[in-house]
C-alpha cells in the first residue's frame, strides 16, 4: 500500500481538513483511516457503514483534559455511545453525560463507574430516576419544578443525593433554531429571568436528602464562538452570588454544558478548545473575585467535538440520474442512518474513493434511498462527472448524532459500527438485520 502525498491545487471535495488526523491517500483515489483501507471495510463489512477512529477519539479526549486540566470533562453520550466508546472514554479520564436509563445501563454494565456519570433529561420516567438511584450516578441534573418532589420521594427520607439545577440563561447560541437551548423559549431547565430558577433552588435546599452541589448550564449545539460562554458564565456566577446572599451557601460546582461546534466541511469554522478553555477559565475567575466567591469546580460536556470528526460514514451508489439542470447520485443509505439533513438542513461534504477519475467535476445532489424528497444528504457537491452506481462515497465527521438518532425508516436497518487502530478494524456494533425487525413484532 503506497501512501500519497497531498497534491497541490486541490479542489474542495480533495480537502482532508475535516477527515480523522490518521486519514491518508492510498493508489487509484483510496482513503486509509487508522492505517485501514477505507474500501476494504466496505468490502469486508457492506455498505452503509460507519467507521470509528480510535485514535481519534482517544486524542480528542486528551486535548480536552490537557485544555481544562482542573475541570471535570464529561462525555456527551447521546452523541454516539456503545461499549466499547464508554471503555475509550473512561481509559481516557473522562467522565460521562447519559439522558436516559438506557445510557446509564450500558456505560455501568460495559464497566463505567456510576459515580463519575450525571443524568440528565427534561423529562425523565419513573425508570430512569430508580436507575440512576439504583446504580448509584454521581449527579442527577434537576430540570423542572416536578422532579425535586419526585425525586426526594424516590431517594427517601434516609437517603442522599448530590444535583444540579439547570438554569436558563437567556443566551441565544447554536447551529440552529432547533438545537439552541439557551433561552426561554424551549424545553430545558428553569429560567433565570423570570424567577422559576431562583425558586427551585430554594425548594432543593429545603429537602435535606438532595445536596445541591452547582448549578448547569447548557446554551446548545454548534456554537463556533467564545462569546456566549463567557455571557453565560457571567450571569450563572451573578446567580451564584444571590443564592449565597439568600441562602448563606455557597455552591462548589459550575456546569457549562457543551455544544462546542465542529466544522463539517472544509473552510468552516470549529470552535477552539484551547481557547474556550483559556478565557472561560480567566472569566470565571475575574466573575468570582468581583463577587466574592470562591471560584467552583467548572464542568464541560463535549460530545459531538469528541467523537463527530473521528467517524466516517460509507455508501454505495445506487442510481445516478439528471433531472432538468440537476445531477441526482442516490446511495444505499440516507435519512434513517443519518436525519440531520432533514431535521437541521446541515450539509456533507463526501467524496468519490475506490477509483482514480480523470473526469470533470461537477455539481451534484447527494440523496437518500428514503420515500421523502427531504432525504438529501449534500447538495451542490463536486463529484467526478463519471461517477455511477456501484462507486463507493465517503463522508467525514460522522461520528455523532447519525447511529444515536437513526431509525428503522423503511425497515432497511441501521448501518454497523466498525473501529480502525493501527491498521486493524473491528467490529463495535453489528448490522441491523430483517430478523432484528421481525423478533420484535410479535403479533398479528
Amino acid at each position: 500500500m503506497t501512501i500519497m502525498n497531498m497534491p497541490t491545487g486541490l479542489t474542495p471535495a480533495d480537502d482532508l481538513s475535516v477527515w480523522p488526523a490518521s486519514t491518508a491517500r492510498v493508489g487509484h483515489g483510496g482513503l486509509v483511516v487508522g492505517a485501514v483501507p477505507l474500501t476494504e471495510i466496505a468490502e469486508r463489512f457492506g455498505t452503509p457503514a460507519y467507521v470509528l477512529d480510535e485514535g481519534e477519539v482517544r486524542e480528542r479526549c486528551r486535548t480536552y483534559r490537557s485544555a481544562f486540566p482542573e475541570a471535570e470533562v464529561l462525555y456527551a453520550a447521546k452523541a454516539f455511545l456503545c461499549r466499547a466508546m464508554a471503555h475509550w472514554v473512561d481509559e481516557e479520564g473522562l467522565g460521562l453525560d447519559v439522558c436516559s436509563a438506557g445510557e446509564l445501563e450500558l456505560a455501568v454494565t460495559a464497566g463505567f463507574p456510576a459515580e463519575r456519570i450525571v443524568l440528565h433529561g427534561n423529562a425523565k420516567s419513573p425508570h430512569d430516576i430508580d436507575a440512576a438511584l439504583r446504580l448509584g450516578v454521581g449527579r442527577i441534573v434537576i430540570d423542572s419544578p416536578s422532579e425535586i418532589a419526585r425525586l426526594a420521594a424516590a431517594v427517601g427520607p434516609h437517603g442522599h443525593q448530590k444535583v444540579m439545577l439547570r438554569v436558563v440563561p437567556g443566551i441565544s447560541a447554536g447551529g440552529h433554531d432547533k438545537v439552541r437551548t439557551g433561552t426561554d423559549d424551549q424545553k430545558f431547565g428553569l429560567s433565570l429571568t423570570d424567577g422559576h430558577a431562583q425558586h427551585a433552588i430554594a425548594r432543593i435546599l429545603g429537602q435535606p436528602q438532595l445536596e445541591l452541589t452547582g448549578l448547569h448550564c447548557h446554551l446548545g449545539s454548534q456554537i463556533t464562538t467564545v462569546k456566549p460562554y463567557l455571557s453565560a458564565v457571567r450571569r450563572m456566577v451573578g446567580l451564584m452570588a444571590r443564592i449565597r446572599e439568600t441562602h448563606g451557601v455557597e455552591l462548589p460546582e459550575l456546569d457549562m454544558g457543551g455544544g462546542h461546534g465542529v466544522a463539517y466541511r472544509p473552510g468552516e469554522d470549529g470552535l477552539d478548545i484551547t481557547t474556550l478553555a483559556r478565557r472561560m477559565r480567566a472569566e470565571l475567575a475575574e466573575s468570582c473575585a468581583a463577587a466574592g466567591l470562591t471560584v467552583p469546580r467548572l464542568l464541560v460536556e463535549p460530545g459531538r467535538a469528541v467523537v463527530g470528526p473521528a467517524g466516517v460514514a460509507l455508501y454505495r451508489v445506487l442510481a445516478v440520474k439528471r433531472t432538468g439542470d440537476n445531477l441526482f447520485v442516490a446511495v444505499d443509505g440516507g435519512m434513517s442512518d443519518n436525519p440531520r439533513p432533514a431535521l437541521y438542513g446541515v450539509r456533507y461534504a463526501p467524496r468519490l474513493i475506490g477509483r482514480a477519475s480523470t473526469a470533470q467535476s461537477c455539481k451534484a445532489t447527494v440523496v437518500g434511498r428514503h420515500c421523502e424528497a427531504g432525504d438529501v444528504l449534500a447538495s451542490a457537491v463536486d463529484l467526478p462527472g463519471d461517477i455511477h452506481p456501484g462507486d463507493l462515497l465517503a463522508v467525514p465527521v460522522a461520528g455523532a448524532y447519525q447511529l444515536s438518532m437513526a431509525s428503522g425508516y423503511n425497515m432497511v436497518g441501521r448501518p454497523p459500527v466498525v473501529a480502525v487502530a493501527d491498521g486493524h478494524a473491528r467490529l463495535l456494533v453489528r448490522r441491523e438485520s430483517l430478523e432484528d425487525f421481525r423478533s420484535r413484532d410479535v403479533g398479528l
